[in-house]
C-alpha cells in the first residue's frame, strides 16, 4: 500500500485519494458532518421531489407524510455508511473490496460510478432549465460554467467542499427560513389548486421511494467525507450527524416543493422558488432561488470527487496505480466532460429526469448497500485488514464470490418489481409490479434478498482466519503511521 504524507493547508490541493488516511492526519471535525448533509440537500434538486406526489394527484399533507417516512429509511442507510470512514481511513468502494474482491468491487463501482454520473447529467440538466426559467439565463453557458466549477471543487478535495458548503450554508439558511415562515403565514402567494389532491396508494409509494432513493443514492459517498476524522469518533454522533443533517434539508425542500405545486402550480422548482420568495419580500425569491442553483452546482464538484474516487479504485483493481494528485486531476476533468455531453444531449422535463435517475440509480445501489452494511455490522463487524485491501491476492480474494452473488440474486429478484420510467419509447414495468396496480417495491425486495443471501452464503466464512492478517495489518499501519507523525 502506497501512501505519502501530507500537510494540509488552507490553500492546498488535497493529495489523497483512494489510498489510506493516517491518524496524524485526521484534521476532520465531527460537526462538520451536519452542514455538509444539510447543504448536500439544501438545493434545488430536493423541491422536484417534492413534485412527485402531487404531480400523480397527492396531497401535499399525505406527500410530506411519505417524503418523511422514506428519508427515515433511506438516510438511516446512508448514515449508518458515515462510520466506516472514521474507522477505517478508506473511501467507501475501497472498503467494499472486502465484500466484492479486488476485481470484484468492479461490479458495485459501475453502479456508483452511474450513480455519480447520472446525478451530474441530471443536475446540469435542472439548472439550465430552472435559471432559464428563472432569470432567463442561457442554459448552454449555464451547463459550461456549472462543469468548470464542479469540476475545480472537486480537484481542491476534502476540505475544499466543505468550507465551500459551509460558507453557503451560512447565507442561505436564514433567507430560505424567512421564505418559508412567509409561506406558512400565507405570505407566499398561491391558491387552491382546482384539480383534485387526496390519497393514492401508487402516488404515495412513489413519493415514498424518491424520497427514500435520495439519500440511499448518497451511500457511496459518506465515509469519503468522514474519512478525515480520527478513529476514536463515537460512531453514534456521526451517525446521527449525517442523519439529521441529510434528512432535514431534504424533508424541508421536498414539502416546500410540495406546497409550490399545489398552491404554486410550478413545474420548475427553482422559478416557483422566486415567485414564492418575491411575494414574501422583494427580491428575496431572486437570492434564494441563486443560493439554492449555487449549492446544486456545489453538489455537482460533491459527485466529481466521489467519481474521481471510483474510477481511480477501478484502474487500481485491474492495474495498481500511485494516487498521485496528477491522477486525481485528469479522472475529474474527464468525468467532467462526459457528464457535460451527455447533459446537453438531454431533454425532457424536470420531474421526468429527476425520477428516471432516481430509479434507475436505486435498483442498482441497493444490492450493495445491503451486502455492504451486512458485512459491516454483522458479519465482520468493523473487523478488516486495511492493508490486504491493497493486495491483489490478499484474504479478500481477486473475486469474492459470495458478495458477488448476494449482489446478483438481488438485483433479479428486483427485476419483477421494478417500474422503469419511459426512457424515449421505452418503458418496463415488472410482472409483480403490475399486480400491486404499478406500486414500485423493487428496491425493499433488493434490500430484503441481499441482505438475507449474504449473511446465508457468509455462514461458511473463515473469520478466524482473518484476525491473523488484520493484526498485521495493524501493526504494519502503525508503523507506518509514525513515519509520517
Amino acid at each position: 500500500m502506497t501512501t505519502t504524507p501530507e500537510a494540509p493547508r488552507a490553500s492546498a490541493i488535497e493529495t489523497r485519494s483512494i489510498d489510506w488516511v493516517p491518524e496524524n492526519e485526521r484534521h476532520g471535525r465531527l460537526w462538520h458532518q451536519a452542514p455538509l448533509w444539510f447543504l448536500g440537500n439544501f438545493q434545488y434538486f430536493s423541491i422536484p421531489i417534492g413534485f412527485i406526489g402531487p404531480s400523480l394527484g397527492l396531497s401535499i399533507g399525505w406527500t410530506v407524510v411519505a417524503s418523511l417516512l422514506g428519508l427515515a429509511v433511506g438516510t438511516l442507510f446512508m448514515a449508518f455508511h458515515a462510520t466506516q470512514g472514521p474507522q477505517m481511513g478508506l473511501p467507501q468502494m475501497i472498503q467494499s473490496r472486502a465484500q466484492f474482491g479486488y476485481r470484484g468491487v468492479i461490479v458495485p463501482l459501475f453502479a456508483t460510478l452511474f450513480t455519480y454520473v447520472a446525478f451530474n447529467v441530471t443536475d446540469q440538466v435542472l439548472l439550465g432549465l430552472g435559471l432559464d426559467a428563472t432569470y432567463g439565463w442561457n442554459a448552454h453557458v449555464i451547463a459550461v460554467i456549472a462543469a468548470v466549477g464542479a469540476a475545480l471543487l472537486a480537484i481542491y478535495g476534502h476540505d475544499w467542499l466543505h468550507r465551500f458548503f459551509r460558507a453557503i450554508l451560512y447565507v442561505s439558511l436564514p433567507l430560505t427560513t424567512i421564505l418559508t415562515v412567509g409561506v406558512l403565514v400565507g405570505a407566499g402567494g398561491g391558491h387552491a389548486p382546482s384539480a383534485h389532491f387526496g390519497f393514492s396508494g401508487v402516488a404515495f409509494m412513489a413519493q415514498f421511494s424518491a424520497a427514500a432513493a435520495y439519500n440511499i443514492t448518497y451511500a457511496p459517498y459518506v465515509s469519503d467525507y468522514s474519512r478525515y476524522l480520527p478513529t476514536d469518533t463515537p460512531a453514534k454522533k456521526v451517525i446521527a450527524s449525517v442523519f439529521f443533517g441529510a434528512a432535514g434539508a431534504a424533508l424541508w425542500l421536498m414539502s416546500l416543493g410540495a406546497w409550490l405545486a399545489v398552491r404554486l402550480g410550478a413545474s420548475d422548482g427553482l422559478a416557483g422558488l422566486q415567485l414564492a420568495g418575491n411575494n414574501v419580500i422583494g427580491h428575496l425569491g431572486d437570492i434564494v432561488a441563486f443560493l439554492s442553483a449555487l449549492a446544486l452546482a456545489a453538489t455537482m464538484g460533491m459527485n466529481a470527487y466521489g467519481g474521481m474516487l471510483s474510477v481511480l479504485t477501478a484502474i487500481d483493481s485491474f492495474k495498481p496505480i500511485k494516487p498521485t494528485k496528477s491522477a486525481r486531476i485528469i479522472t475529474i476533468v474527464g468525468l467532467a466532460v462526459v457528464w457535460y455531453v451527455i447533459g446537453e444531449a438531454i431533454t425532457g422535463n424536470a420531474v421526468n429526469t429527476v425520477l428516471s435517475s432516481l430509479t434507475l440509480m436505486l435498483y442498482l445501489l441497493v444490492p450493495w448497500t445491503a451486502t455492504n452494511l451486512v458485512d459491516y455490522f454483522f458479519v465482520r463487524r468493523g473487523h478488516y485488514a486495511i492493508t490486504e485491501l491493497f493486495r491483489p491476492h490478499g484474504i479478500y480474494d481477486v473475486w469474492a464470490w459470495r458478495g458477488l452473488l448476494a449482489y446478483a440474486i438481488g438485483f433479479v429478484c428486483e427485476i419483477p418489481f421494478m417500474i422503469l420510467p419511459t426512457l424515449g419509447s421505452w418503458s418496463y414495468t415488472g410482472w409483480f409490479a403490475s399486480k400491486l396496480n404499478g406500486v414500485d417495491i423493487a428496491w425493499i425486495v433488493g434490500l430484503a434478498v441481499s441482505s438475507i443471501a449474504y449473511l446465508a452464503l457468509t455462514r461458511s466464512l473463515d473469520l478466524a482466519a482473518e484476525k491473523t492478517a488484520e493484526q498485521a495489518s495493524r501493526t504494519e499501519l502503525a508503523a507506518l503511521d509514525g513515519e509520517l507523525a
